[in-house]
């Protein structure tokens, strides 16, 4: 899977992945907001409730506070004889305040002994001893003012609802204890009024002492509870004696609350108003709730839309996966068909070629041939390897793997020379134009191989032509590459900042139908008859093409003819020439050393024994190693290294480099005929020697690179 796919479905995994867990952090977030909010709001609901029923509380105490002490006033100084006497009096207007006050059960007065001397329930009051209880007995030893006492169940022969008392001390006139006024208040009143205003779910409200009992308790329970003074209220109560917020599990029903409470005024109660905290997460879980009823089907359709677009996409790359593999496979096949194409082809001009050669050295054989005819061999034989030479180069730049030898040169003045040569080349019932603008159109290329495209393209459309019609060539410049028809993807524009030099071979031929289109640069691929052609011409086109850095483009129509451009990269101004211009071998070369690395032992021999003839004394060694291990034995003793570059081991190249990283002033010249690395990075700057090499090119090439160590070494002395 390419990487772009698989970044792709990442990308899609990761939308996924982000559609689940960013809702849910925004959901989580509002959650911890939200509860935040609801326990806000419900302390503030607490606070409302508490104020309400602290209100009440406080306006109830305060009224029978102020009936106790109208009871009070009208009784002071009175003995219990004389209260005794006025019974019938007071007990009417006992029960009378009594009736008036909702929340009161009943009103007494009792003497010193702890009997009733009148009350609002009958007359005369029965004769029971209620000096055990505590709304009498808290106020034998001392005035304590206002007490509350206990919750209480009503005392036989009365009966009726449970209360807790409210008393005050009654005085003689000399400050001693004459009895207690007291009114048995309904716990039952507070409750009902806790259950009107506790409506919300959860409530909570609670009437109670300061040491710990409940008086009233909403919701309302069938027994008496009381906070321990050292639990968690007590202690509570302690630390904030007048108000606080607390949370507390009640020991009444066992069910924890959020409880706010308050001092009423002066009196030794508390109120309290409180939530359960089960009835405030209920709040919240609603309220999410609510959120979730939209966001969960939001998230589900987006999350739902996401996979359905990763399945889609995986689906797409799968789809795409197979249909690079079925692309494979039909370019596997079609590099078999023209590898079959390319076996057969080469095996048949070889063939052709190497039975010249043969019939050529065996006639050379005969001892009665005739010099005339003996000169004709030979000359057959360097003619033929000619041929192979240029086979294997036309072979080499379809495959671009030929060393060229790129030079700064005009294609406009190239043009104009080849158009001239043309006409003989082709015929003259071909009439030929050439477009060529004033201003030159330089370019970096081999010119050599630059004509042969030029005159493969002219060829091929005198083929189409047959021979008869108009050929028009035309140089202009252009920024931008098409896609090239049938090829790959034309080169970036940003490899030639500068544009490339186009040129252009139109004819007016037969056209190429399109299903030919993408095999026409196909090596051996031809639609000529057998022996008209070897199909290698466009091939080499294309193969120079792409080396050179540019590209071939074909447009044509049938029965309109077919234009061939040529596309390559254009440059501004020319290298320098070299200052060894001269590269005859007239010049004096002999006595030179020189060290010969070959693996091939016939071919080292030759150049062994053609520089031997040239006066030269040679080592010839099999490798790279060796060379370096002759180098370092006298280095001085040579005057130049000549070695192949494809050899076992250590290159041509490396062995070069490594002589140079040594600090050696060795001229060295390399020998190849084909080598991937000088096709794709050049000859680093090393002299080059095309195989198949002559006897006559290798003494050119040793005449130059000798006399360049010379020239350098007598300009070393002059300075």
């Amino acid at each position: 899977m390419q990487p772009a796919q698989r970044n792709s479905l990442r990308l899609l995994q990761w939308m996924m992945a982000a559609s689940l867990a960013l809702p849910l952090a925004l959901f989580v977030f509002a959650a911890g907001m939200s509860w935040v909010s609801i326990d806000e709001a419900a302390d503030r609901d607490i606070e409302r409730t508490l104020d309400v029923a602290h209100e009440h509380a406080l306006k109830v105490f305060e009224t029978i506070d102020r009936s106790l002490s109208e009871i009070a006033e009208i009784v002071r100084d009175m003995p219990d004889a004389k209260i005794a006497a006025r019974e019938q009096n007071l007990h009417q207007r006992l029960k009378q305040l009594a009736s008036t006050l909702p929340q009161v059960k009943s009103v007494w007065i009792f003497d010193a002994k702890g009997h009733a001397v009148v009350n609002s329930l009958v007359a005369p009051a029965p004769t029971i001893d209620f000096s055990d209880r505590d709304y009498f007995r808290m106020h034998v030893d001392r005035d304590i003012g206002t007490f509350i006492g206990e919750v209480l169940t009503p005392r036989p022969p009365y009966q009726g609802a449970r209360f807790f008392g409210v008393g005050r001390r009654r005085n003689n006139a000399d400050g001693s204890f004459a009895g207690v006024i007291q009114a048995s208040v309904l716990p039952e009143y507070f409750e009902n009024f806790y259950a009107r205003v506790g409506r919300e779910p959860g409530s909570f409200l609670a009437l109670i002492r300061t040491d710990g009992s409940v008086l009233a308790h909403f919701p309302p329970v069938d027994h008496d509870v009381r906070f321990e003074p050292s639990g968690p209220l007590g202690q509570h109560l302690v630390a904030n004696p007048l108000s606080g917020t607390m949370t507390i599990k009640s020991p009444a029903d066992g069910v924890e609350r959020r409880m706010r409470y308050q001092r009423l005024a002066e009196y030794p109660v508390y109120v309290s108003a409180g939530l359960e905290t089960s009835a405030i997460r209920s709040r919240w879980i609603t309220t999410m709730a609510q959120h979730l009823i939209f966001g969960i089907p939001a998230t589900a359709l987006l999350f739902g839309l996401l996979a359905f677009a990763f399945r889609r996409t995986q689906r797409l790359h799968e789809e795409a996966r197979r249909r690079e593999e079925a692309e494979e496979a039909l370019r596997h096949g079609q590099r078999l068909e023209a590898l079959g194409q390319l076996t057969g082809g080469v095996a048949h001009d070889f063939n052709n070629l190497l039975t010249v050669i043969r019939a050529s050295v065996d006639m050379l054989r005969r001892q009665d041939l005739p010099e005339a005819r003996r000169l004709r061999y030979i000359e057959a034989i360097s003619d033929t390897v000619g041929r192979a030479a240029k086979l294997t180069g036309q072979l080499l730049a379809f495959a671009r793997r030929q060393s060229l030898k790129p030079e700064v040169f005009d294609v406009c003045q190239n043009v104009r020379t080849l158009s001239e040569m043309l006409t003989t080349l082709i015929g003259s019932r071909i009439e030929i134009t050439a477009q060529v603008p004033d201003e030159a159109c330089l370019v970096n290329a081999d010119a050599g191989q630059f004509e042969t495209a030029v005159i493969n393209m002219a060829v091929n459309a005198r083929d189409a032509m047959d021979g008869v019609g108009k050929l028009t060539i035309t140089v202009r410049r252009t920024n931008g590459l098409p896609s090239a028809s049938g090829l790959a993807p034309a080169t970036p524009d940003a490899a030639s900042p500068l544009g490339h030099v186009a040129v252009s071979v139109t004819d007016t031929g037969i056209g190429i139908p399109p299903d030919m289109l993408g095999r026409i640069f196909e090596p051996f691929f031809t639609t000529k008859e057998v022996g008209q052609g070897t199909g290698l011409g466009l091939s080499q086109v294309f193969g120079f093409a792409r080396q050179s850095g540019g590209e071939v483009n074909v447009a044509s129509e049938v029965g309109k003819g077919a234009t061939f451009t040529l596309y390559l990269p254009r440059v501004t101004s020319a290298r320098p020439q070299s200052l060894l211009a001269d590269d005859s071998p007239s010049a004096d070369h002999g006595g030179a050393t020189v060290l010969i690395v070959e693996d091939n032992v016939e071919v080292g021999q030759f150049a062994a024994d053609t520089l031997t003839q040239l006066g030269c004394t040679c080592v010839l060694v099999d490798n790279g190693t060796h060379a370096l291990e002759e180098l370092a034995v006298d280095a001085n003793r040579f005057d130049l290294v000549f070695t192949d570059v494809v050899m076992p081991g250590m290159s041509g190249i490396e062995l070069a480099q490594e002589i140079r990283k040594g600090g050696l002033d060795l001229p060295i010249v390399l020998a190849s005929g084909y080598s991937q690395v000088l096709s794709q990075q050049g000859s680093h700057g090393f002299e080059l020697l095309q195989k198949p090499y002559s006897a006559e090119q290798l003494a050119r090439v040793l005449h130059k690179a000798v006399r360049a160590r010379r020239l350098r070494r007598d300009q070393a002395q002059a300075s």
